[in-house]
């Protein structure tokens, strides 16, 4: 396993093609605007050697080997249940997303489906996949999730847009590999992951099957282009670090439109070509999965947003405030509601038939339906309690001057005992969490909420809660009324 360190080290050697602002990035390691994120990221490599290494760590079950968890397939409830923890509590330390959790989905989603088609089909994707797992494991990659498309006109399938490109597809095959061209939208983590699991992002028919692909590629593979994703005050982290509220770890997870152009990728990181009729699982079980996390990581995001607004209320000089403390409350339960969501959807996890746990489908949704509201009322109180400060805070250089200094040090002065500096670093850093892309993600990441609410309807097994209540009031079964009108009728 990849301490923290090495894992800054192993970036190095990667020469991504990134665009920022009108720049190309040279290295992610160093530029102002990935460094936060390469940060970010790290947390998940120094967790697995400190004092919750239980909690970050597992045990190969291809290897035998100790490994980090973001590397393993999920092996029992209990690993479905750590995971959520770990998740927690490195949004905790962290405060804003550490990017390493779509491709832990994206691998254990692949590893159920592989096994399905190979079952179904005769090929052999599964044990492609168990050696490209080997291989993650030994090197402790961070792998990037690669599923959204671009979609270009959404009431089209891809088989049908003007422009073949709107969603990634096999250009062409040959006895070493295929080559894959498109586009890879919203992609977090992508500038600072080693590769990047492309996979399907859609149900798919007999005409899109050249759609139908799931492949590991390096970042920087040749034909691979990254325009790295503007954020809410990103630009603030060229200017000093009091502004950015939350200097060393950025804001969310630093996102890409990552561009495929003829990109080639050899057989034995093939794990999906052409299977069209398997895309729509594929999609299911990485978004099941990934919407499981949000009562973990935006959990532990809630216990930093509720830690700040607490000390907003204790620097503002109202902690005992009646309406201060409700407020409070109110955060602590719908955080903690999202929690219970996790954990329930993991605890309730069954095996698969290729032996690995998967988590409760519609638990699992709930839990992100969930998450687009509370996190919006959680941010809401948030604003309440800290005050208008948040929106209002003149510019750092400002604070820092010796001539506006002074008055700013003076006039935005809260408890005496307080620094004033530290009451706009805590106002700063509930801004930064609570505002812009940090919201829009709450929303949007791991599906809008829609595709919850599809899927809620999809598996609450409707027709066996009618016959709950059929049965309580005392309606039979239309089977059996029609064999008693039958039998009425022959005598």
């Amino acid at each position: 396993m990849k301490n923290a360190l090495e894992y800054i080290e192993s970036l190095r050697s990667l020469k991504p093609i990134i665009y920022c602002n009108g720049q190309k990035i040279e290295s992610v390691v160093e530029h102002p605007m990935t460094r936060p994120h390469v940060n970010s990221a790290a947390m998940t490599y120094a967790m697995a050697f400190g004092p919750d290494a239980e909690l970050a760590t597992a045990t190969s079950h291809l290897t035998g080997k100790k490994v980090n968890r973001f590397t393993h397939i999920h092996q029992g409830t209990n690993d479905l249940v750590n995971k959520v923890k770990l998740l927690r509590k490195i949004s905790q330390k962290t405060g804003t997303c550490f990017q390493r959790c779509v491709g832990m989905d994206a691998l254990n989603a692949t590893f159920i489906v592989t096994h399905k088609i190979d079952q179904e089909c005769g090929t052999e994707y599964h044990n492609r996949f168990i050696e490209y797992m080997k291989y993650v494991q030994e090197n402790d990659l961070m792998i990037a999730g690669s599923m959204t498309d671009v979609k270009g006109d959404r009431s089209l399938k891809p088989g049908e847009q003007d422009d073949p490109d709107m969603y990634v597809h096999i250009v062409s095959k040959n006895e070493e590999g295929i080559i894959v061209r498109g586009a890879k939208a919203h992609q977090t983590g992508m500038a600072n992951s080693h590769e990047m699991l492309i996979l399907p992002t859609t149900n798919l028919g007999p005409e899109d099957k050249d759609y139908a692909v799931a492949a590991a590629i390096p970042v920087d593979a040749p034909g691979v282009v990254h325009i790295f994703g503007r954020q809410t005050n990103d630009q603030r982290r060229l200017q000093g670090d009091i502004d950015t509220g939350n200097a060393k770890f950025a804001i969310v997870g630093g996102e890409t439109l990552t561009i495929l152009n003829d990109v080639f990728v050899p057989w034995n990181k093939v794990f999906m070509c052409g299977e069209h009729q398997y895309a729509q699982e594929y999609v299911e079980k990485f978004a099941a999965y990934h919407r499981q996390n949000y009562g973990g990581c935006k959990v532990g995001l809630s216990d930093v947003i509720i830690g700040a607004s607490q000390a907003m209320a204790e620097y503002n000089g109202v902690p005992k405030a009646n309406h201060i403390k409700d407020k409070i409350i109110e955060m602590i339960n719908l955080a903690e509601t999202m929690y219970c969501c996790s954990i329930a959807c993991s605890a309730e996890g069954k095996p698969t038939e290729a032996g690995s746990y998967y988590v409760d489908t519609l638990l699992a949704n709930t839990v992100k339906l969930n998450c687009t509201k509370n996190m919006y009322e959680i941010s809401r109180l948030a604003h309440d309690i800290a005050g208008g400060l948040i929106a209002t805070l003149p510019y750092e250089i400002d604070y820092k001057s010796p001539v506006t200094g002074p008055y700013i040090e003076k006039y935005l002065k809260g408890k005496a005992d307080v620094p004033t500096q530290d009451r706009i670093r805590m106002a700063r850093l509930v801004e930064n969490m609570t505002g812009g892309t940090a919201l829009a993600e709450s929303m949007h990441g791991a599906g809008s909420p829609q595709a919850m609410r599809i899927m809620l309807y999809r598996e609450a097994n409707l027709k066996e809660k009618v016959k709950f209540a059929k049965n309580l009031a005392g309606i039979k079964p239309q089977v059996a009324q029609e064999q008693a009108a039958a039998t009425k009728e022959d005598k």
